[in-house]
């Protein structure tokens, strides 16, 4: 994709969704990660009617850490990978109460070395809480990435992460990744996408791929 092709996707899906933000309710960086964290194999719309509770019984590292590891986990039952995700936001708690002083702290680098904080979540809290410029490949960017060949088919999330970065401007790549995840999960789905009605067909080679199906199984 060249890039008089890159600026087209760019600016379109911006006409599409040009309020495009995180749907992950929080107050704060803190609340940001532990969302981002009970997100990994599971629904916003799941963590947010989990996290609506949640938040209002923790208000601190310690809040998690003055109950029993199964009271955290009975409060993220509805959450898939409760268990683990559960032992990770209590190491997540001490760790940032020996070594930040109860925040969450700013760096990339620092980030990634929390339990249960990989580098999607980093780039989101980086992003969300603290305004630095990144993008976060999750499932919807990445197949939106590889469908309009910002990326390779076999490309890793490390890589597609990479390559979107090369080829977006720095000071788009936040709001293009929002805007990445709307279009993918409100558009551009896994199951069904809107290929028949969808402006960027003309450089979807998944969509091109469709439609010559959805043609051919027509002329039958």
């Amino acid at each position: 994709m060249n890039k008089k092709e890159i600026r087209v996707v760019l600016d379109t899906i911006a006409d599409m969704f040009p309020e495009a933000h995180c749907e992950l309710h929080h107050s704060n960086p803190f609340e940001l990660t532990i969302a981002v964290l009970l997100s990994a194999q599971c629904t916003d719309e799941m963590v947010n009617k989990v996290t609506v509770d949640l938040f209002e019984k923790y208000k601190t590292p310690q809040d998690y850490l003055n109950v029993s590891l199964e009271e955290v986990e009975s409060d993220i039952r509805r959450i898939g990978l409760y268990r683990n995700k559960a032992k990770n936001i209590r190491k997540l708690c001490e760790l940032i109460i020996e070594k930040y002083d109860g925040e969450i702290p700013r760096l990339h680098s620092e980030l990634v070395e929390l339990p249960g904080v990989g580098r999607k979540t980093a780039n989101v809290v980086v992003s969300n809480a603290f305004g630095v410029p990144a993008i976060a490949v999750d499932t919807h960017v990445e197949r939106v990435s590889k469908r309009l060949a910002l990326a390779n088919w076999k490309d890793s999330v490390l890589e597609v992460e990479k390559k979107l970065m090369k080829k977006i401007p720095k000071e788009e790549w936040t709001e293009t990744h929002h805007r990445l995840i709307f279009f993918g999960r409100y558009h551009c789905k896994a199951q069904n996408p809107a290929c028949d009605i969808c402006p960027l067909l003309d450089l979807c080679r998944e969509g091109k791929k469709r439609m010559k199906k959805k043609d051919l199984r027509k002329d039958k």
